[in-house]
């Protein structure tokens, strides 16, 4: 890109899809932000919840979830504005931030995963090890290391090893794999990135899952020959499928983008696919930020049990009862407070409380007979110098009393 002339480079930042295909890809990218930010937000804010419960495999979801989170947030909405005006948006200074942020995310989103994978099969082949060594501290040590990895593979086209240019569709940006033709450097950073950063990450989760799987299977079928079964075996297996299905969502959203990207790198021709083939592979490639929390969901009794009481809570506090207070400050006001008291179940009417007692009764006991809302009893003691408020919903035991403490 450096090396071509200024018609050249603009026209590489142009959508080479109809205007009508541009507008599919920005919607389609913009369903998938708008499901990713939701569901994954969700399991952000309920791990928050159980932060003190979070343990092992569950700070690695987390990290996982956080991911999806800021990627769809940070750089996605470059490449919708770009698909709705047909050309990408800032050229190069953004191609390069898009690129380099995307690569980051992407390495992250892999290693995580691979660092699942094999915690979940020491803990299910080598329990012993796992106790010793998989604490929360070395969890977050983890984290902070595939970040940090990522982060610093990720950098090195910006010093030169390596570039960030247009996808051949137009309306993203990603690693230069045709540099393997360009120069050694280039050749060898785009190698190590297959090699190192893909492949065996890939091998490390397949292998994993399958020894897992094996394992669980085996165990749970020597248990059932036994006639035993317990919950704790169900539990096991059900986390298994989960971890599972995670990596084995993630390894096939994937794969055609890879393989795509990896037969593009040889191809020496002008033309290698029609551009799209790039964007299905893309498109598929952004699912893999989507199915994670409903695999949670389905599989996780914990995670279930989590959102029904974060749904509920929310729904009482939108939905609970409502006490207002109004002061009004004047001599010819009889009565300086005045209460609202609403109750969300019951029909929108609203009850005036003062300081006539009989007067609030009687129109408590009448709408309630007319099946307006519930009597509402209150008692309270009230001074100009000191004002206290206190609010009941039970009848006084001695009205007398009450009564006397009126001022």
């Amino acid at each position: 890109m450096n090396c071509c002339g200024d018609n050249r480079t603009v026209s590489a930042f142009a959508s080479k899809l109809t205007p009508a295909a541009d507008i599919c890809v920005g919607l389609t990218i913009l369903t998938v932000v708008l499901l990713s930010v939701l569901g994954n937000g969700l399991v952000l804010v309920i791990c928050y919840h159980r932060r003190r419960k979070l343990v092992g495999s569950e700070l690695l979801c987390v990290n996982l979830a956080a991911v999806d989170f800021l990627c769809c947030i940070c750089f996605y909405p470059l490449s919708i504005l770009s698909s709705f005006r047909h050309a990408w948006v800032g050229e190069s200074a953004t191609c390069v931030y898009y690129g380099f942020g995307c690569f980051v995310f992407g390495l992250c989103s892999m290693f995580t995963i691979t660092a699942i994978s094999v915690l979940r099969y020491l803990k299910t082949c080598y329990s012993l090890v796992y106790a010793v060594w998989m604490k929360g501290g070395n969890i977050w040590i983890v984290c902070c290391c595939i970040w940090l990895v990522a982060t610093v593979w990720s950098s090195f086209p910006l010093f030169g090893w390596g570039e960030y240019v247009p996808e051949p569709y137009g309306l993203s940006c990603t690693v230069a794999w045709r540099g393997y033709h360009t120069s050694t450097k280039d050749a060898f950073y785009v190698i190590c990135s297959f090699t190192c950063f893909t492949l065996i990450p890939v091998l490390l989760i397949v292998v994993s899952q399958c020894q897992i799987i094996s394992r669980v299977s085996r165990f749970s079928y020597r248990l059932s020959a036994r006639g035993i079964c317990n919950n704790l075996q169900s539990t096991e297996k059900r986390l298994s499928m989960m971890f599972f299905c995670i990596s084995l969502g993630f390894v096939i959203a994937w794969a055609p983008y890879t393989v795509v990207s990896f037969l593009f790198i040889f191809h020496k021709g002008n033309h290698y696919m029609a551009p799209g083939g790039f964007v299905f592979a893309a498109l598929f490639a952004k699912s893999s930020h989507i199915y994670n929390p409903f695999i949670y969901f389905y599989f996780n009794k914990t995670f279930q049990k989590e959102f029904r009481h974060l749904f509920f809570n929310l729904w009482h506090k939108r939905g609970g009862n409502r006490v207002g207070i109004r002061f009004t400050v004047g001599q010819e006001n009889a009565h300086p407070i005045d209460i609202q008291f609403q109750e969300r179940d019951s029909p929108r009417k609203k009850t005036s409380v003062s300081q006539d007692r009989s007067q609030n009764r009687s129109r408590s006991k009448d709408e309630a007979e007319d099946g307006g809302i519930k009597p509402v009893y209150t008692c309270w003691d009230f001074t100009l110098d000191n004002t206290r408020l206190i609010m009941e919903n039970k009848p006084p035991e001695d009205p007398e009393s009450v009564r006397a403490s009126s001022p």
